[in-house]
C-alpha cells in the first residue's frame, strides 16, 4: 500500500530550477535512500514532501490518516518544554490525551460538583482510555530508552540550553518514538557517535515499522538499510533498486548508456552533415526527410557531464616525525561548577609522515579536545608533546568556526586577493572556487546564507590554500554529498597527506585510514593498525568474549591435587537458584493479582468521584506492577531453561 505519491513537482528559486517535474511514490514499510550533489534539491524535495515547503506546480497525495514526520538539519524546538516532553510531543494523539487527562485531574482536585463533576469525570475516563490505546504511561519509559541510545542524557534539561547537535538528537528521538507511517530523515547520523549510529542502523532496519526516506552521506548506513535509492540530478529523480553499492553499479551502467547514445548521435551527425555538404542537384522526398532528421539531431541537447570537484593541496616539507606525544594526560575543560573529567590517561603516540589516523569514540570522550591540544589551544594535564621539525598544521573545526558569517564566500577564501598561490602555481581566485563547484555569481553570497554542505566546501577551500604538513580534520564529512566525499578521499590518498581525522563515517575511514585511535572511555586510548573494519572486528570479539564470560561460571576447587578429584558437576541450578525457582510461581501469582486489583480499582467510576486525586498514583502503581510481573515471568523462563 502506498503511503505517499508525488506527481509533476517543480520548484524554482529565481531563474534557477531545482525540481523539474519529479514523480515518485513511497510504499508502506519501504526504505528509500535519497542522494545527490549539494544543491541538487534533496532537502528541498524532502521539505515539500513533508509539507514544510510548497512546490510551484505538481501534486502530493498522502494516504488517509498517515502521519509524515520530518527530521530537518536544523530543527526548531519549542523552548517552553524540557527534553522529555519535547520527545513525547511527537506522539500527537498520546500527548493530547495526556494533556486532557491532566486537565481533568486538576478540575477534580478543585472539588467540582453537579454537572462540572460529571464532565470532569467523563473527560478523565475518556482521556485515560485514549492514553491506554496509544501505549499508556509506559510510553515515557520507551522514550527514555530511545533517548539514551541516541546519547540524550538529560531528559529534564530545558531545550533552549541544548547545542545544535543535542537538538538534532532530541528531534530524532521524537520521530523514532512517534513511529509515523513515513519518516523523512535529513542526515540522521550527523552528531551521533559510532555506538549511536550502529544502534540507529539496527533500529531502523529491524524495529521501526513505518516507511523511511533517508537523506544521508553515510554509505554504510545506506547500504545496511535501504532497498531503493533515489538520485536527484538536474531537477529529475532517477530510481535504482538496492542500497548504495547497487546504486553505484546501476548509475555507472546508465551513464555508459548515455555516453554510447551521445556517441551514436555524433556519428550520425557526421555522416548526415557530410552528405548535406555535397549539395546534390535534386532533393527527393526521401532526401528531404533525411535533411529533417539531420537538423533534428543537430538541435538535440547532448547529455551534460557532471562537473567534478577538484581538490588540491600545497604540502609543506617536513621531517619523518610529524608529532610525538609521550605519556600525555588530558582533562576536559571545566564545567559550570569548575569540575573536570579525565579524558586521556598516560597516552603515548608517534605520528610519522604519510600516516592517516582516524579517531573514533563516544561523544564527549575527548576526540576534539585532543586536536585542540595538538593545536596548543588546550593544556596538557601531564606528559610531553612535540611537533616535528618544520611541521605546519591546517585545521578544519567541527563547527567550521574559521569562517566569517557576514562576509561573502570569496571574501572568506581570498580575503581581497584576486589570485591565490596553491603550491607552486598561482591561480585566479574565481577559477579556484569553481573547482569547489561555486559559480561566479555564488561567490557574492554571505556564508550565513549557505547550507551545511556549502559551508563545508567553503571551509575546505580556505583550508587548502595553506601549505601544510599535518591536516587536523574534525568531522569533515558532516553535510557533504557523495561526490565531495569522494573528492576528499582522493585528496588524502593521492597527495600522501599526513592527517588526523575525527569522524564517525565508517566508509570514509575504511577508505583513507592507515590506523585508528579508539577512545574506549575512562581515559584509555588504543591504537589499531588498519581501518574501521579492524576496530569493528576487535569490538565484535570483545562482545563475544564478554558474553561467554558472563555465561560461564568460575570453577571452585578446594585442593590443587588432580588425583581423587570429584567428578565435575553437571551445569544446572545452584541451591540458591533452585530455591528462587521454587518460590517464583507464588510471586508471579501475587504480582498478577496486584495488577488485577489495580485495574479493577481504576475501572470503578466511583474512584473518580470520591478519590480523583489518587488516580495518577494508582496508574503508576498499576504500570509498575505490570513491569514486575513481566520481569518475574522472564526470570522463571530463564531458570526453567537452565534447569533443563
Amino acid at each position: 500500500m502506498t503511503v505517499l505519491t508525488a506527481q509533476g513537482l517543480t520548484k524554482s528559486f529565481g531563474p534557477h530550477s531545482v525540481l523539474a517535474g519529479v514523480d515518485l511514490a513511497i510504499d508502506s514499510n519501504e526504505r528509500v535512500g535519497l542522494v545527490g550533489a549539494n544543491g541538487s534539491g534533496k532537502s528541498t524535495l524532502a521539505r515539500i514532501l513533508a509539507a514544510r515547503d510548497v512546490a510551484d506546480t505538481g501534486e502530493i497525495a498522502v494516504r488517509r490518516e498517515a502521519r509524515v514526520m520530518y527530521l530537518e538539519q536544523e530543527p526548531e524546538l519549542d523552548p517552553a518544554y524540557n527534553v522529555l516532553d519535547t520527545v513525547l510531543m511527537g506522539m500527537r494523539a498520546w500527548w493530547d490525551a495526556k494533556l486532557r487527562y491532566e486537565a481533568a485531574n486538576v478540575a477534580l482536585e478543585a472539588g467540582p460538583s453537579g454537572d462540572s463533576l460529571e464532565r470532569a469525570i467523563k473527560q478523565q475516563t475518556e482521556a485515560l482510555a485514549e492514553l491506554e490505546q496509544h501505549g499508556g504511561f509506559d510510553m515515557s519509559h520507551r522514550a527514555l530508552s530511545i533517548m539514551s541510545a541516541l546519547g540524550v542524557r538529560e531528559p529534564e534539561a530545558a531545550v533552549d540550553r541544548l547545542s545544535g547537535g543535542e537538538k538534532r538528537r532530541v528531534a530524532l528521538a521524537r520521530v523514532l518514538v512517534a513511529e509515523p507511517e513515513l519518516a523523512i530523515l535529513d542526515e540522521p547520523t550527523n552528531h551521533l557517535d559510532i555506538d549511536a549510529i550502529e544502534w540507529l542502523e539496527l533500529h531502523l532496519a529491524e524495529t521501526f515499522r513505518g516507511a523511511l526516506l533517508l537523506i544521508t552521506h553515510d554509505r554504510y548506513f545506506l547500504d545496511a538499510i535501504v532497498d531503493r535509492t533515489l538520485e536527484v540530478e538536474r531537477g529529475r529523480v532517477h530510481s535504482y533498486d538496492g542500497g548504495f553499492g547497487d546504486y553505484l553499479m546501476a548509475k555507472a551502467e546508465r551513464m555508459a548508456l548515455a555516453e554510447r547514445t551521445e556517441q551514436n548521435r555524433q556519428n550520425f551527425l557526421r555522416k548526415e552533415l557530410d552528405w548535406l555538404s555535397r549539395s546534390p542537384p535534386a532533393r527527393t522526398t526521401k532526401q528531404k526527410a533525411r535533411i529533417d532528421r539531420a537538423e533534428a539531431a543537430k538541435g538535440a541537447r547532448p547529455a551534460q557531464k557532471t562537473k567534478e570537484l577538484d581538490l588540491q593541496l600545497a604540502t609543506a616539507r617536513s621531517g619523518k616525525s610529524v608529532l610525538d606525544l609521550d605519556h600525555v594526560t588530558i582533562d576536559s575543560p571545566e564545567d559550570a561548577q569548575g569540575r573536570t573529567r579525565r579524558l586521556i590517561e598516560d597516552f603515548t603516540f608517534h605520528l610519522t609522515a604519510g600516516e592517516r589516523v582516524g579517531v573514533l569514540g563516544a561523544n564527549g570522550s575527548g576526540k576534539s579536545t585532543l586536536l585542540k591540544a595538538v593545536l596548543g589551544e588546550h593544556p596538557l594535564a601531564g606528559g610531553r608533546m612535540a611537533l616535528g621539525k618544520n611541521s605546519r598544521i591546517a585545521y578544519l573545526s567541527q563547527h567550521r568556526s574559521g569562517l566569517d558569517e557576514d562576509k561573502s564566500i570569496l571574501e572568506n577564501v581570498a580575503n581581497g586577493r584576486s589570485h591565490l598561490r596553491i603550491g607552486d602555481k598561482e591561480v585566479h581566485a574565481i577559477s579556484y572556487m569553481e573547482n569547489f563547484l561555486f559559480s561566479s555569481s555564488d561567490l557574492r553570497k554571505p556564508v550565513k546564507a549557505l547550507s551545511g554542505g556549502e559551508r563545508t566546501r567553503v571551509a575546505l577551500a580556505k583550508l587548502l590554500t595553506q601549505e601544510t604538513s599535518l591536516l587536523l580534520l574534525d568531522e569533515p564529512t558532516n553535510d557533504l554529498d557523495l561526490d565531495t566525499l569522494a573528492a576528499l578521499e582522493g585528496l588524502l590518498l593521492d597527495y600522501d597527506i599526513t592527517a588526523i581525522v575525527v569522524t564517525h563515517d565508517r566508509w570514509f575511514l575504511d577508505r583513507i585510514a592507515s590506523s585508528i585511535l579508539w577512545f574506549e572511555g575512562g581515559g584509555k586510548v588504543t591504537r589499531f593498525a588498519g581501518n574501521f573494519t579492524t576496530v569493528r572486528e576487535y569490538r565484535d570479539r570483545q562482545r563475544i568474549e564478554q558474553s561467554q564470560l558472563a555465561k560461564s561460571k568460575p570453577t571452585q576447587t578446594t585442593s590443587s591435587k588432580v588425583t581423587d578429584a570429584p567428578a565435575a558437576k553437571k551445569a544446572g541450578l545452584s541451591y540458591k537458584e533452585q530455591k528462587e525457582l521454587d518460590q517464583i510461581e507464588d510471586k508471579i501469582a501475587k504480582a498478577e493479582a496486584r495488577v488485577g486489583e489495580l485495574e479493577t480499582l481504576l475501572a470503578d467510576p466511583g474512584l473518580y468521584q470520591t478519590r480523583a486525586h489518587e488516580v495518577n498514583g494508582l496508574v503508576e502503581k498499576r504500570d509498575a506492577a505490570r513491569v514486575e510481573a513481566e520481569r518475574l515471568m522472564n526470570r522463571w523462563a530463564e531458570l526453567e531453561e537452565k534447569k533443563g
